[in-house]
């Protein structure tokens, strides 16, 4: 029989959403020139335009939306303010910190700050795995379990290619100095110059990119704007479409992405299927534990956006519903909620 769900107290939800302004506000403070919007394919995309020598430089800021043409439209103002502004988000984190969220250990602080700061996930970068479900208290404000959060020294970073190459932008400085100023070393690949995974050599702390593949292999891609290889794998373009844009809970704070609860939920349903011996099985495990989690919060918080993720992932086709069907077999209680959704 499952526990009550322990929420997170109304003083902690709101210094995380708080934090989340703030920190939305500081990535818009530093605008070197002009923003600019340019549409593509019926959508609208920002970019800080100046001029660097002799040459126009377009730095990516973010997909169009209200939200983000009001902070733009202030940045002059939160300019002013961001010396205050970082007191304040070091201040909130504290704050999370004493009212018991999850936070992420010292490797995994530096190494998410750091590709914040370089633009990974302002330029489509999204935060996957154990990773980005410890990340769900914020969303949804709830405490989460032992057993589902269990700490790994994974960190997968997932982006599309045709978005990489769309953006005409690409993250500063390059990854690769980047790792390397963290001590962290390029691990082979099976096709030469490709480097999809690094490692920190003082820790065990590995760090690898993933990409959707839309064929029937999964070979490895390139992302253009991250200046990086990345491992492709099938499911994948479900889980990581419309992210969320969340705070990290390190020092005064960075923003990284990471997928939406829901699509999260479902998608370890389908890959849980796909682990099968040894280690991966016990992976099996984790996927289920974290799926089973989301699906109780969900139906509760929030049972129309589950059942629409749920519409959509059986629309792939009969592979989706298959591994579904499997994985609910084995989860009783996940399969009785998902069933009520109707």
């Amino acid at each position: 029989m499952s526990t009550e769900l322990q929420y997170h107290t109304l003083t902690g939800q709101s210094a995380w959403q708080d934090l989340l302004r703030l920190l939305k506000e500081e990535a818009v403070s530093d605008l070197r020139g002009k923003p600019t919007l340019r549409m593509q394919n019926g959508r609208g995309y920002w970019y800080d335009r100046y001029r660097q020598g002799d040459q126009i430089v377009d730095r990516y800021i973010g997909e169009d939306n209200p939200d983000l043409r009001q902070r733009l439209e202030r940045h002059d103002a939160l300019r002013a303010k961001a010396k205050d502004r970082s007191r304040e988000t070091t201040r909130l984190i504290r704050l999370l910190r004493s009212e018991g969220y999850l936070t992420p250990d010292l490797a995994t602080g530096q190494i998410l700050t750091a590709m914040s700061r370089a633009g990974v996930f302002r330029l489509g970068g999204t935060v996957v795995g154990t990773q980005a479900f410890r990340h769900y208290e914020g969303v949804l404000g709830v405490r989460i379990s032992a057993d589902a959060a269990a700490q790994t020294d994974d960190i997968d970073i997932a982006s599309f290619e045709r978005l990489s190459l769309a953006l005409a932008d690409h993250v500063d400085p390059a990854l690769a100095d980047v790792f390397g100023s963290l001590d962290f070393e390029p691990l082979p690949a099976v096709e030469k110059n490709k480097v999809w995974r690094w490692r920190q050599t003082r820790r065990q702390t590995l760090v690898e990119f993933l990409t959707p593949s839309f064929s029937a292999d999964e070979g490895l891609r390139d992302l253009s704007a991250l200046g990086v290889s990345a491992q492709s794998l099938h499911f994948l373009n479900y889980l990581i479409a419309e992210p969320l844009t969340v705070p990290l809970l390190y020092r005064d704070g960075a923003l990284i992405q990471i997928p939406r609860p829901e699509r999260y939920a479902i998608h370890k349903l389908i890959v849980s299927e796909r682990r099968k011996h040894g280690e991966t099985a016990q992976k099996a495990r984790k996927d289920r534990a974290q799926a089973a989690f989301l699906t109780r919060v969900l139906a509760l918080e929030d049972p129309y956006a589950l059942g629409d993720a749920l519409g959509a992932a059986r629309e792939k086709g009969p592979a989706w519903c298959a591994a579904l069907d499997a994985a609910l077999v084995k989860m009783p209680e996940t399969a009785r909620l998902i069933a009520d959704l109707g």
